[in-house]
């Protein structure tokens, strides 16, 4: 019994320390402007950009593939702060800003098909074939694939409903 452990604790060691010493000599450098865009989206990874994930929005907006408001959830305060960070000129007119948002089910129409649940990137959304559906409101980013995607517009994205836990003092105006 003691050896077994001793020699298991022997071999996890030499391993962990075999895995950082090839973690060093074959470390993949990267820019670190792509982290600090990165570092700035929401890292919900919806995928309304039309790019796979936050990284890969980062990655086209500092390669210049993409407008500084291609994030739809980040609204105008996230455009603007990319056009600051990347030296990029902004139109806000074509940004829409409808704050934080989350998709609902209309329970009397919807007919159980399924659809919204397999495009779905977060497995927010709860039902079985021919049954009602409903969202967990804690995994949903409010991406709105379902929105696109349900053949009855039983699902919609809302506001996020102010309650104590999503509340937050308003910072007061300047006069």
């Amino acid at each position: 019994m003691i050896a077994a452990i001793l020699s298991l604790t022997l071999l996890g060691t030499l391993l962990g320390f075999g895995l950082g010493f090839a973690d060093r000599i074959f470390k993949v450098e990267s820019n670190p402007l792509i982290d600090e865009v990165a570092a700035l989206m929401p890292g919900s990874n919806c995928g309304q950009c039309g790019f796979p994930g936050c990284s890969g929005a980062a990655v086209a907006l500092v390669e210049g593939r993409a407008a500084a408001a291609v994030c739809p959830p980040g609204g105008k305060a996230l455009a603007s702060a990319l056009a600051a960070k990347l030296s990029l000129e902004l139109d806000l007119s074509k940004v829409a800003d409808r704050g934080p948002q989350i998709a609902s089910v209309a329970e009397d129409i919807c007919i159980g098909c399924c659809r919204c649940i397999k495009v779905c990137p977060t497995d927010a959304i709860l039902g079985a074939a021919k049954q009602i559906h409903n969202v967990i409101r804690e995994a949903c980013t409010g991406c709105g694939n379902c929105v696109e995607r349900c053949p009855t517009e039983a699902m919609t994205l809302q506001p996020i409903p102010l309650t104590v836990q999503h509340w937050v003092w308003p910072k007061p105006a300047l006069a």
